[in-house]
């Protein structure tokens, strides 16, 4: 049984009222297994942290997805297009993303029409296709009302009224309560299907964790300033080659 987090309300609760379109939906035939046949191999030879923790430090440390929403009807000669969104994000206990959404944004007319919605969430420090990233796909609602401050609290503990996209007081709390997938690419050969149960039960590192005492950034940017010369050293040995410039731009327990 998926344990939700405790101070929001239950899914039932939240979506018992909601009616949702019954949708006919074929199978695409893609199997929720490992695509890579190297996956367990190299998650054991690099030393990587299992695909459902890697993920959800991975959504810990990122402050921002690319969100896909379907263009509604109101669109017009749009409507059943794939529409791309850049937007803040938090996680809640659970890893179920809550976003803060302007009513006059597109996206968020789009989620009203359809919930169906994925995000592509990339490693902080992204530098190309080589990097993690990881899509998760599910159905966005708007929290009730009774939720709102909790999730405004959630929220604010990643972002400050300076980096956010909008005023909060014309924001309204969403949050995937459904996750139907997720797709981890992580590097070294890892690309698969994550257990969505599986990721919603394990807990991140608790390193990648913001508090009110610490934050990713907080310890990326000490690491930094206590080893970058070392690191460039090392590497610099290494490489056979001269380190210009490195830099510590995700952590994790190991």
């Amino acid at each position: 049984m998926v344990q939700e987090d405790s101070s929001l309300p239950p899914l039932e609760s939240t979506y018992k009222e909601m009616k949702v379109p019954q949708l006919n939906i074929s199978s695409t035939g893609l199997s929720r297994t490992p695509i890579s046949g190297g996956v367990q191999s190299a998650t054991r030879f690099h030393e990587l942290p299992p695909p459902s923790v890697a993920v959800r430090n991975l959504v810990e440390q990122a402050k921002y997805c690319q969100l896909s929403t379907t263009m509604s009807s109101m669109h017009h000669r749009r409507a059943g297009y794939p529409f791309g969104s850049l937007v803040d994000f938090a996680m809640d206990s659970t890893g179920r993303p809550i976003f803060s959404f302007s009513p006059l944004a597109i996206h968020t007319r789009n989620i009203m029409a359809d919930p169906r919605s994925s995000m592509v969430v990339q490693m902080p420090g992204w530098s190309g296709l080589s990097n993690a990233r990881v899509t998760i796909m599910g159905d966005i609602y708007p929290l009730p009302e009774e939720a709102q401050a909790l999730a405004k609290e959630i929220f604010e503990r990643k972002h400050t009224r300076a980096t956010h996209s909008h005023q909060w007081g014309s924001a309204t709390f969403f949050r995937m309560g459904y996750i139907s997938d997720i797709y981890f690419v992580g590097g070294f050969g890892t690309v698969q299907f994550v257990d969505v149960q599986k990721y919603l039960t394990t807990p991140p590192d608790a390193i990648v964790k913001t508090t009110t005492a610490q934050s990713p950034e907080i310890v990326i940017t000490e690491l930094n300033k206590r080893f970058e010369g070392k690191l460039k050293h090392v590497l610099s040995i290494e490489n056979g080659i001269d380190i210009d410039d490195c830099l510590i731009v995700s952590i994790d327990k190991l």
